[in-house]
């Protein structure tokens, strides 16, 4: 069996739709990529009204995460996780293709 495109683990589903309740929106979670951050990208999430027909999805506990495609081409293999501990809670990659990342934890370079 091949490895998913990108997944989304049962504890960020569970976050995305709290947040997407309160909201008053769908539980649908975009991950992008952006230039910048402290080690050359950073990661970027939202709450998306819908899919685009080019983006790669995942579902997880009928919350979907939606990557546009050049931003999954940084991400493939990933997993997006909610991390909560004494630095406080975040949405967190864990990124194969990842050649270092940076102490924040939400920039990366390739």
């Amino acid at each position: 069996m091949s490895q998913p495109l990108i997944q989304l683990t049962s504890n960020a589903a569970r976050r995305v739709a709290w947040i997407a309740e309160r909201q008053h929106k769908p539980a649908i979670l975009r991950l992008a990529v952006d230039g910048g951050g402290c080690a050359g990208f950073t990661y970027k999430f939202e709450l998306a009204d819908s899919a685009h027909s080019d983006d790669a999805i995942a579902e997880t506990d009928g919350v979907t995460l939606v990557v546009d495609p050049v931003s999954l081409d940084l991400v493939k293999g990933s997993a997006v996780d909610f991390v909560e501990d004494l630095g406080g809670a975040a949405f967190k990659v864990t990124n194969p293709n990842a050649a270092s990342g940076c102490g924040c934890g939400s920039s990366f370079s390739v």
